[in-house]
């Protein structure tokens, strides 16, 4: 997997607020809500974006002893 880009964000105050509430009642982090909120808001500019790449769920497995 490829890693993400990081970048400084400033932001106000108040829409950090509006951003964490949002977040906790989709049960996100604020990250991976302005994520959301970035693509849905390109989609409906028609801006095409890949999906993003599906990440291993759970806890890895342990390898098997022989």
């Amino acid at each position: 997997m490829a890693p993400k880009k990081a970048f400084p964000l400033r932001i106000e105050p108040a829409l950090w607020d509006a951003l964490e509430r949002c977040a906790a009642a989709e049960f996100r982090s604020v990250n991976a809500e302005i994520e959301v909120l970035l693509r849905e808001a390109l989609a409906r500019r028609g801006v095409k974006v890949a999906p993003p790449e599906a990440r291993p769920r759970g806890r890895p497995r342990k390898e098997e002893e022989k």
